[in-house]
């Protein structure tokens, strides 16, 4: 089983960007998909989306399309969230999670049976306006 850390939250402006990581311990951080999940205060938490394991396809929920970049290497054990132009309703903590399996990540917040196997320690993001 992996250990996940993320870095890399603090305060950004509003319009303009930050990117996210997410180290994994251990040696099997190829064969988990990644996802990323954020939480707003008084609001339950929400994907943002999910990466396969070999980096080849992402999955993005769809108010979350085309505001984020999900990304991979598997060399540096590292997955990565690329924000692009927060906005002040972005602030959350921000969650990346790993599971062998994609499906997993990206029900992980509609089904209550699916719980991802890794949960990061969360970043805090937060957005100046």
């Amino acid at each position: 089983q992996v250990q996940l850390v993320e870095s890399g939250g603090g305060l950004v402006q509003a319009g303009g960007s930050l990117r996210l990581s997410c180290a994994a311990s251990g040696r099997t951080f190829s064969s988990y998909a990644m996802g990323w999940f954020r939480q707003a205060p008084g609001k339950e938490r929400e994907l943002i989306g999910a990466i396969t394991r070999s980096g080849g396809s992402t999955y993005y929920a769809d108010s979350m399309k085309g505001r984020f970049t999900i990304s991979r290497d598997n060399a540096k054990n590292t997955a990565y969230l690329q924000m692009n132009s927060p906005k002040p309703e972005d602030t959350a903590v921000y969650y990346c999670a790993a599971d062998p399996i994609l499906h997993t990540l990206v029900v992980a917040t509609t089904d209550k049976g699916r719980h991802p196997e890794v949960w990061g320690q969360g970043a805090l993001v937060t957005v100046s306006s």
